[in-house]
């Protein structure tokens, strides 16, 4: 059964192209994970000023091999390096981390669906 993990950003409005920014230059690296299903970046549109990161996952093993991969730490260390040049998506830069604060959430797929073909 799948696992969904979802990281809660809280971005000031000034912060939010700075985010944006940040994750459309990112690594990219989970995407060859394994056990890596699908990532999105969900944009508030209004009542809030937080941020979606979804990942989903075949399982919470595969996700904590994920966290604990070399990969993990070289997508967030590069990300970091860059965002310390004013690039990149890391979670700083040259005037601090763009998020004011951060939750992670975690879920079970229970049921799903898909478009009829």
């Amino acid at each position: 059964m799948s696992v969904v993990k979802i990281n809660v950003l809280t971005v000031p409005a000034e912060m939010r192209e700075t985010l944006e920014k940040r994750f459309s230059n990112r690594a990219g690296l989970v995407e060859s994970a394994d056990g890596f299903e699908w990532f999105e970046l969900l944009r508030p549109v209004e009542g809030t000023d937080r941020y979606l990161v979804y990942t989903r996952w075949r399982s919470e093993e595969d996700f904590q091999r994920w966290q604990e991969s070399q990969s993990f730490r070289q997508g967030h260390a590069e990300a970091a390096a860059e965002a310390g040049r004013g690039e990149g998506q890391g979670h700083g830069h040259g005037q601090g981390p763009a998020a004011s604060g951060s939750e992670l959430w975690t879920f079970e797929v229970v049921q799903n669906a898909a478009p009829a073909s």
